[in-house]
């Protein structure tokens, strides 16, 4: 392609009533069934429009808009999602599962309107704004001082699998990953990988380049590009494929909390950590405990577990008050076995440092222990046990001893030395987890529910 973007950089900010007034009612049947769509389950009453910037004029061939849009839902606030927005008169057979519908009135009466994502012109006129660096209208496309040149030709293809974001994979040698729900504020999935970055840690690819915004002067981070770890396997799928053929995981799960551990110590160097005191852990331990109360309410068949569950933070909160104290620091947020890559070195990356996005922007910021990324993957290894027909507990139990001892020879520490702690945070992820499949996965209820029952009862766990 050309080495300039032409584009016409118009940003529309505030209501734009004829361009939203378009979209809306193609928008509120299309929007909820996307998998990045948080607010399933509730319709959608309406939209604002935070930003419309045009980034291809429409010509009669292709026009591109990117939007801010605030989906409004009852009787939530609404949430504010990005959109690009292909524009045609009629949409090639390729391009017909992007499709969004057909524009009745408004500027873009008689076109067709897409997910622009699966059209490669669209895809590479990003790519090519971030090369160039360029400003269009209120978007600013920024590269790393140290980053090489991003060279062109560059393919582009739209990774299916994703579920709250969307990524475009650059011939093998990129991945873009375009946030869906936005927030202003500093986002962790790009301050924490170039903080490691600058920490020379291995562990996470470095960002290249990014896509950032300012509209009503509140600033947003909408995209991060990242080299593509080529030939890498998702670690969910490694460790499926793997229980699926009878194989022994525990040299990758050694290997996985090696990893895991070089990229809480580069954390805790880069950025500030702090000490969790009484007071501190008073505000957690409420926090557990009201997510535990709640869950128990939606979730009758949590309800008989509930004593043995509350035990699990009244311990903590008992040290606590004995004058233990505990090192928080920014951890990933998040961690699993699907946020992992292992690569045909066999090297561990750690991708995706966004946190959980259905979380404050605020909170996923925050410091605290590293045990909370580590119970997430003991969870997962859990998950992956009983993925399986019938279910391999001696699998996860292995895989689980494995990634705390690969922790431990990074640290020093085992994560198991404080069996309080880790039980706390490992039944906080489980009680989220009952409440997420009993509302969107009924059929895997069992699975969190068989870790309530062990979590529960701390003489039936194998991990501490």
């Amino acid at each position: 392609m050309a080495s300039t973007v032409t584009i016409s950089g118009r940003t529309s900010p505030g209501p734009g009533p004829g361009l939203l007034a378009s979209l809306d009612p193609l928008l509120r049947e299309w929007l909820p069934r996307q998998r990045w769509f948080a607010g399933k389950g509730r319709p959608v009453t309406g939209f604002t429009l935070v930003a419309a910037t045009e980034l291809l004029p429409l010509d009669g061939a292709l026009g591109l808009y990117h939007l801010l849009v605030r989906a409004h839902q009852s009787p939530a606030p609404g949430d504010c999602y990005q959109l690009l927005i292909g524009v045609r008169e009629a949409l090639p057979p390729r391009l017909a599962p992007a499709l969004i519908g057909h524009v009745e009135e408004g500027p873009l009466a008689g076109h067709t309107v897409y997910e622009a994502l699966y059209d490669p012109r669209p895809a590479e006129v990003l790519l090519e704004a971030l090369r160039t660096q360029a400003r269009i209208g209120g978007l600013r496309f920024e590269r790393a001082p140290d980053a090489p040149d991003i060279g062109p030709n560059l393919p582009p293809r739209l990774m299916t699998a994703e579920q709250s974001n969307s990524s475009v994979v650059y011939g093998d040698t990129y991945i873009l990953k375009l946030l869906r729900r936005i927030v202003p504020g500093t986002n962790p999935d790009l301050e924490l990988p170039l903080a490691l970055a600058l920490e020379g840690c291995p562990r996470v690819p470095a960002p290249t380049a990014w896509l950032r915004a300012e509209f009503a002067d509140e600033p947003y981070v909408l995209g991060v590009l990242q080299p593509f770890v080529q030939g890498a396997a998702d670690g969910w799928e490694l460790a499926l494929s793997e229980l699926s053929k009878g194989e022994d995981f525990g040299a990758e799960a050694r290997s996985l909390g090696r990893a895991t551990a070089e990229v809480h110590v580069a954390l805790a160097r880069a950025l500030p950590t702090m000490t969790l005191g009484h007071a501190q852990l008073d505000l957690l331990v409420n926090g557990m405990t009201e997510r535990l109360d709640a869950a128990a309410q939606a979730v009758p068949a949590l309800r008989p577990y509930a004593p043995g569950l509350h035990s699990a933070f009244s311990a903590l909160a008992n040290l606590a008050a004995e004058g233990h104290t505990w090192t928080a620091q920014r951890i990933h947020g998040d961690l699993h076995l699907g946020q992992c890559l292992h690569s045909p070195s066999e090297e561990w990356s750690l991708i995706d440092f966004e946190g959980e996005p259905s979380r404050p922007l605020a909170e996923r910021r925050m410091p605290q222990p590293p045990v909370r990324d580590i119970a997430g993957m003991l969870r997962s290894f859990d998950y992956a046990a009983h993925s399986t027909t019938p279910a391999a507990p001696g699998w996860a139990d292995l895989c689980r001893a494995a990634y705390c001892s690969g922790y431990a020879e990074v640290t020093g520490v085992d994560p198991r030395t404080d069996p309080v702690l880790l039980r706390a945070y490992e039944t906080d992820k489980a009680i989220y987890e009952v409440l997420y499949e009993a509302r969107h996965r009924p059929d895997w209820l069992p699975v969190p529910l068989s870790a309530v029952r062990r979590l529960a009862n701390p003489a039936l766990d194998s991990t501490i």
